[in-house]
């Protein structure tokens, strides 16, 4: 789930590189016809892997021409961008926004983006399940996406070395993988239970930051 903490960019992310998702054929609908589009990319994404997911099943939901469709967006990859980034405002106005402080201790941030996950849960529980569908889907597009999602966690936590907080040494992709494997596991384990859920999760990161911490 806390691959839906961050905005990421679609250059970045965009085979394409600095194309425009969406298309401005789409920005130009009306609001209840992007309102049915991206309706019918939660429920087919929040049913189905991106792998998985069907533009035929996405463009029948939503009641749109296949033509149509190619119109407004390129392909599905940038239909799951743009989805992501209405997620992502949408976040915004459910949860409030906190600027991620880069000398602030990674284990609090962590911990901090995964009770706005839980949040963001309660509030639209599909979300949590494109979340979860996203952790476990081998495609090159979501591994890429992934990537690009952990790479502020990722600076933070080599900023908190820089700092001292944690030994050089460590290992910082292990770090992630032990956290992101742990947190994606203990979710399901828990019955999706939320208080118990987030016990196990903070009671493991204090285990491996007290591991890696500088003495």
């Amino acid at each position: 789930m806390t691959y839906l903490s961050y905005k990421i960019n679609y250059a970045m992310m965009s085979s394409r590189g600095d194309d425009i998702v969406p298309k401005d054929t789409f920005k130009n609908l009306n609001e209840d016809k992007k309102q049915r589009i991206f309706n019918a990319a939660i429920q087919e994404f929040s049913t189905n892997s991106f792998s998985d997911a069907s533009i035929n099943q996405i463009i029948k939901t939503a009641g749109i021409p296949r033509g149509s469709f190619y119109q407004y967006f390129n392909d599905k990859e940038d239909l799951y961008l743009y989805m992501i980034e209405e997620i992502s405002n949408e976040k915004k106005k459910l949860i409030p926004e906190r600027v991620l402080n880069p000398d602030a201790d990674f284990f609090e941030t962590f911990i901090q983006k995964t009770k706005d996950s839980l949040e963001l849960g309660n509030a639209k529980p599909e979300y949590t399940k494109i979340g979860m569908l996203m952790q476990m889907d081998n495609s090159e597009f979501i591994a890429k996406f992934r990537t690009a999602s952990i790479e502020k966690y990722r600076k933070q936590l080599k900023h908190n070395k820089e700092c001292g907080l944690i030994r050089q040494e460590v290992n910082t992709d292990i770090v992630l993988d032990m956290l992101f494997s742990y947190t994606l596991e203990e979710f399901f384990k828990s019955g999706f239970n939320e208080n118990e859920y987030l016990k196990r999760v903070i009671d493991a990161i204090n285990i491996i930051k007290e591991g890696i911490k500088n003495k």
